[in-house]
Parts: structure tokens; C-alpha cells; sequence
């Protein structure tokens, strides 16, 4: 062989990469995955839902998206899919999660209580700063369409917060209350407070209550307001003849 042809044969070798050892492209694909789906399984399944919630609150449920959690997240667009199946099932999921997050300040809410008007005031409160805290999860919490309540997880956190109000409306009228048998009565008390407190809550979270606290003595709270009405009768003055 002439010198040229050596030469030829030296830079066809020098241009061809050499095929990398099977260990060599195992450790490239471990490193890849690891990149990837940096949580065990478990872990990956709560740090989805923590991402979805830091979605929804920041970007609204318009912007809640199974791509968008994946991204936030920081995993690939499939983990979601596969954790929960479709959009309705990361809702399901999340809305269990906000309900058990209602629940427990719920529970906690009278722990600072002294008196028992305190104690009566303490839930109603609870549910609004909660609400305030988390306008997102208090949303979807109520989204009824957007869920699917025969995910057990749902179901069994949203009856949980039913049966904390019905007992707590209980202690209010001093009788036990057994969430799956009601009076009339116990069903139109039950009705009257979750309907005041949910329907105050949604319109402080729409800017709706402004008009009337701008006309209330100076530095009077949304807070003030729900007490008073809380403790206001039922019915004002009967008109007269």
C-alpha cells in the first residue's frame, strides 16, 4: 500500500465514530430517564397534583391543562395521562385534594375558641379565609361538571366536608344530626347556613361585596360583615297592617 493510500485509509477511520459500548449507551439512557421522571412512582403522583394546584391558582382553570402540569412539573407530557387517565381525573384528584385541605381547617377552626360564640363563628370564618387563601381549589371544589364524583378519593373527602357542616349546624341547634337521614328542618338549616356562607364567599371572591362595604362605617371588614350577618335574625321587623 502507497502512502496516499494509507493517508486515504487513515482519515476514512479518523471520520468514522466508533460505535459506543453497549454499558456506555445503558448509563446514557439511565441518565435520560432519570432526567426525565426524576420521582418514584408515588412521589411523582404528589408532585403532579402540587403542580397542578401552583397551575390552577396561578393561571386559572382555563389554564390547567395536562400539558401544563407536565411542564410544571418538569416531567414528561405523559406522566399525567398515566396517572390519572384524562383532565377530568386530574380535576377529580385535585378538588379531593382542596377538600381535604377545607376539611381540616374546618376541624381546626374552633381549636382558638373560648366562648361559644366564638366556636359558632369560628367554621363560617374558616370557610371564607380558606376560600380567600385558595380562590382556585375553592373553585373547583364546586365545579360539579368538571368532576367525577365516582373517583372513591372525591367522594369520600367531598362527603366528609358535608358531614362536618351537619355537624356542626347540630351543635348550633343542640340536637345530633345523621348526614344520611334528615328532618325538613335539619335539611333547610343545613341549606340556610351552607347557602349564606358559600353564597357570601362567592361574591367577596367577584368584587361583588365592594358597593356594599364602601357604604359601612369606615374600616369595617369583610370579616365584620359575615359576623353580622351570622348573628342578625333570620327575618327583620314583620311589615305592618
Amino acid at each position: 500500500m502507497g502512502k496516499s493510500e494509507i493517508r486515504t485509509a487513515t482519515a476514512r477511520g479518523a471520520r468514522t465514530p466508533k460505535k459506543a459500548s453497549a454499558p456506555a449507551r445503558l448509563a446514557r439512557r439511565t441518565a435520560s430517564v432519570k432526567a426525565e421522571a426524576p420521582y418514584h412512582h408515588g412521589a411523582l403522583r404528589e408532585a403532579l397534583l402540587q403542580a397542578a394546584e401552583r397551575v390552577l391558582e396561578r393561571d386559572g382553570l382555563a389554564g390547567l391543562t395536562l400539558r401544563a402540569v407536565a411542564r410544571e412539573a418538569g416531567v414528561s407530557h405523559a406522566a399525567p395521562t398515566h396517572h390519572f387517565g384524562d383532565l377530568t381525573g386530574l380535576l377529580s384528584e385535585l378538588a379531593a385534594v382542596g377538600f381535604r385541605q377545607f376539611n381540616a381547617a374546618m376541624a381546626s377552626s374552633s381549636d382558638s375558641a373560648t366562648t361559644p360564640l366564638e366556636r359558632a363563628l369560628a367554621r363560617p370564618k374558616a370557610y371564607v379565609a380558606y376560600a380567600q387563601a385558595h380562590p382556585g381549589m375553592y373553585g373547583i371544589m364546586f365545579r360539579t361538571e368538571r368532576l367525577d364524583y365516582s373517583r372513591p378519593s372525591l367522594h369520600e373527602a367531598a362527603e366528609a366536608s358535608f358531614a362536618g357542616l351537619a355537624n356542626a349546624v347540630g351543635m348550633m341547634r343542640q340536637e345530633q344530626i345523621s348526614g344520611d337521614a334528615l328532618t325538613l328542618n335539619q335539611g333547610a338549616a343545613i341549606a340556610r347556613a351552607w347557602s349564606m356562607v358559600h353564597g357570601f364567599t362567592m361574591l367577596l371572591l367577584d368584587g361583588r361585596l365592594e358597593d356594599i362595604l364602601g357604604r359601612l362605617p369606615e374600616g369595617t371588614t369583610p370579616e365584620r360583615l359575615l359576623e353580622a350577618m351570622l348573628m342578625s335574625p333570620v327575618t327583620g321587623k314583620p311589615p305592618g297592617p
